[in-house]
């Protein structure tokens, strides 16, 4: 007899843990050119408009690659295709301590994308193998944690880093390239030696617990249409394209709130290092949001006020941030609304895998976070441009709540349609079985 509890916990501690430290040094290598940039654009030269547009190209890269990447992560295993990923990303991010104009900073931004490609979305994928329907939503939460200690880890060490300038001849802003590319490239053999790609693949798993995990997700898959797994239709799927656009705000405003708080705090007339450890605290409330919120949603009925709620919350904390001169209060409320920002999205991430299994949830998550992360190319464009505008640093949280507050109203609109496509799936089952009967 399989004990549920007991194989839940003991495949969570196998994985999650690993899963996150490895998007912990994810999110810190994609988050670097945030301090770096402090000292990197007057090195180079660029001003913050062409910087910004330097550091967005990441996304270009992450939303042509993405799809493909998820599709050879489904055929070659999750081990050998996120080593590839890490080996890769990791090289890239060194190189970057070597750029010497702004033209080898956007191909190297670009090829950085395109490298990491594939990652978090791979994990989304990875979770609909090893976990029932009913924890995702936590796992995913869980996981998410570590991009907040990515955020808390990288601001104070990306403030040190900067402070090591001139050690052994190399820059501040070197130092934070070269440092956070090695543990990435380290991680990728580790990958390969410790990840199992399936769950029947895993020997810390009995025959019988991978029997009862096998027999569980399948009777869970078995309501999915026909479709379910077919990684093209997934593609033109209307409420894949539907969860894509109304996630583009996530990104954008987590992006923009992220890639941006640095200089915003810098503003206060901090020093480096006191700016990366103020830029701690955000990311702890976001890692508790990322416990909380989630582990509400998987208990309730709806989950669309889970999403919209802390995203709307996010909303209105911007707008006081800007409105409100006082610099202690504008960063209290910009520590709420990253939180809010975050807290609604592993709930988001739970419902794609309602109706997408295999190659078609590979393809169709890596879909919806293309497209979505491609906020994060626009806020990091429009966000410097809107600084350069107005000359005020603060200005550009109005921009990034309009976004969220946006993105919140359309979950509205695809918690109704999944309802209103779940009802009548329900009701076509019902009379099948009459039919039957």
């Amino acid at each position: 007899m399989v004990d549920e509890k007991q194989l839940i916990a003991k495949i969570t501690w196998r994985l999650m843990p690993f899963l996150g430290i490895l998007y912990l040094i994810a999110y810190i290598d994609r988050q670097n050119v945030s301090f770096a940039k402090l000292e990197m654009v007057g090195a180079l030269g660029m001003s913050e408009y062409a910087y910004g547009l330097g550091a967005s190209l990441f996304f270009i890269g992450y939303f042509l690659f993405e799809v493909p990447s998820n599709l050879l992560l489904e055929r070659y295993g999750a081990s050998k295709w996120f080593a590839r990923i890490l080996l890769s990303w990791g090289a890239v991010t060194i190189a970057l301590a070597y750029t010497q104009n702004a033209t080898m900073f956007y191909i190297l931004r670009f090829l950085l994308g395109a490298c990491e490609a594939g990652f978090f979305p791979g994990v989304l994928y990875l979770l609909t193998l090893w976990y029932p329907s009913a924890y995702r939503g936590t796992m995913v939460g869980l996981f998410m944690i570590f991009s907040a200690l990515a955020n808390a880890v990288g601001a104070p060490l990306g403030g040190m880093l900067l402070d090591l300038d001139g050690l052994y001849g190399i820059a501040g802003w070197q130092w934070v390239f070269i440092a956070t590319g090695i543990p990435a490239v380290v991680a990728g053999v580790v990958t390969l030696l410790y990840l199992s790609d399936r769950p029947e693949d895993a020997n810390f798993l009995s025959d019988a617990e991978k029997s009862w995990l096998k027999r569980r997700i399948e009777a869970e898959n078995a309501d999915m249409d026909k479709n379910a797994e077919n990684g093209f239709k997934a593609l033109i799927n209307p409420k894949v394209l539907l969860m894509a656009l109304c996630y583009v705000g996530f990104p954008l405003a987590a992006y923009g709130l992220s890639y941006w708080l640095p200089t915003i705090v810098k503003e206060f007339g901090v020093s480096n290092t006191a700016n990366g450890f103020l830029n701690i605290i955000p990311w702890v409330l976001v890692a508790v949001a990322l416990y909380i919120v989630p582990s509400m949603a998987d208990r309730a009925a709806s989950k669309t006020p889970y999403i919209v709620i802390p995203a709307m919350l996010g909303a209105i904390c911007l707008v006081l941030s800007a409105v409100i001169p006082d610099h202690g209060v504008q960063f209290a409320f910009l520590c709420i609304a990253a939180a809010g920002i975050f807290a609604g999205q592993p709930v988001f991430w739970s419902l794609p895998s309602r109706f997408l299994r295999g190659a078609g949830a590979a393809a169709g998550l890596a879909a919806i976070n293309s497209v979505g992360n491609l906020g994060g190319f626009v806020a990091q464009n429009v966000v410097p441009w809107i600084k350069d505008s107005t000359g005020s640093t603060i200005a550009p949280m109005f921009f990034l709540a309009a976004c969220l507050a946006a993105a919140a109203l359309l979950v509205l609109v695809v918690g109704r349609v999944m309802s209103r496509t779940q009802i009548s799936s329900e009701e076509s089952g019902t009379v099948q079985q009459r039919a039957q009967s």
